[in-house]
This record gives structure tokens, C-alpha cells and sequence, in this order.
């Protein structure tokens, strides 16, 4: 349950990083000054949220391996659900740690990768229950996104990061 529940702050994080490519996308002269606050103050939220959400990711996954060991005998198992948790982990710790890195920050990178790395958590929670199979396949074979959906969402981040991206670069650069 811990790790479901970190799902709520990537979730918010999501959402904080789509809106603040939106607001990039409506800042104009007249409004970059309250645009600008605006999209700091989104940002380091959203900050807050991957970082809360990580936490409670990377503690769900250590729970999770001591119950397998007591269960199973094993820490890990290389289930599917076991791996793209982790692999999870590894890309918001990347999301957080990209500050840090001269040529990757920024806010529009940021809220950005805020949206795209929430890709890994649809694939942890539906991919692994929905397309994979393994101990944690719960549903497995029954198909609940198609990949056109799946397509047009990527589509839409695309245009999206890309209009924010040129906004961004004439007004905050």
C-alpha cells in the first residue's frame, strides 16, 4: 500500500508539470512577470511531490522485498511488477537530480520530465497488471489501453512540450 500510495504525489507531480508547460505556452510581455512566479512556485511544488512520492516508492520497494524474503526465501525476484518498480525509482531519482546537472536545468526540462517519467508509473500500476506476466500480473491478457490511445497521448505531450519549449527559450532564456 506504500507504494501505491506514492503513486498520488507522481500523479500531482504530473499534473503540476502539465500545467506549468501550459503556462508557458499563455505567457506573453504583458503577463511573463506573474507567468514567471506562477511557474517557479508550480515547479518547486511539484519538486516537493516527486520528492515525497520517491521516498515513499523506494521504502514500498524495500517492504515489499523483506514480506518476499519472509514469504519466499528471496529479496527479489526480478518479477515484472519488482523491476519496473524499480525502474521507476531510478528515473524520478534521475527527475530530481537533473538540477544538478549544468546542460539538463531548468524548469521547462523539469516539468517536462515530471510528465514524461509518469510514463513509468502507468507502466508499473496497468503495463505490468494489464500486459506482462509474472506473480504480479493480476489481470493479465485483458487489454484496457490500446496503442492508439497510447500513441495520441505522446502525440499531445510532444506538441505540447514542444510549443512550451519555444515560449520558454523567448521569454526565460
Amino acid at each position: 500500500s506504500v507504494i501505491v500510495a506514492s503513486y498520488g504525489p507522481f500523479t500531482l507531480g504530473m499534473i503540476l508539470g502539465v500545467v506549468s508547460l501550459l503556462l508557458m505556452i499563455f505567457t506573453t510581455k504583458k503577463n511573463k512577470k506573474r507567468m514567471d512566479i506562477n511557474i517557479k512556485e508550480l515547479t518547486i511544488i511539484n519538486e516537493m511531490a516527486l520528492t515525497v512520492g520517491l521516498i515513499m516508492l523506494t521504502i514500498g520497494n524495500f517492504l515489499g522485498g523483506m514480506w518476499a524474503n519472509e514469504s519466499w526465501g528471496r529479496y527479489w525476484g526480478w518479477d515484472p511488477k519488482e523491476t519496473w518498480a524499480l525502474i521507476s525509482i531510478m528515473i524520478y531519482a534521475f527527475v530530481i537530480h537533473m538540477r544538478l546537472v549544468p546542460g539538463l536545468r531548468g524548469r521547462w526540462i523539469y516539468n517536462l520530465m515530471s510528465v514524461l517519467a509518469f510514463g513509468s508509473i502507468l507502466m508499473t500500476y496497468f503495463g505490468v497488471n494489464f500486459y506482462l506476466s509474472g506473480l504480479h500480473a493480476y489481470a493479465s491478457g485483458d487489454q484496457i489501453l490500446s496503442f492508439e490511445i497510447i500513441a495520441y497521448t505522446l502525440i499531445i505531450i510532444t506538441v505540447l512540450a514542444t510549443a512550451a519549449f519555444f515560449k520558454y527559450k523567448a521569454y526565460y532564456k
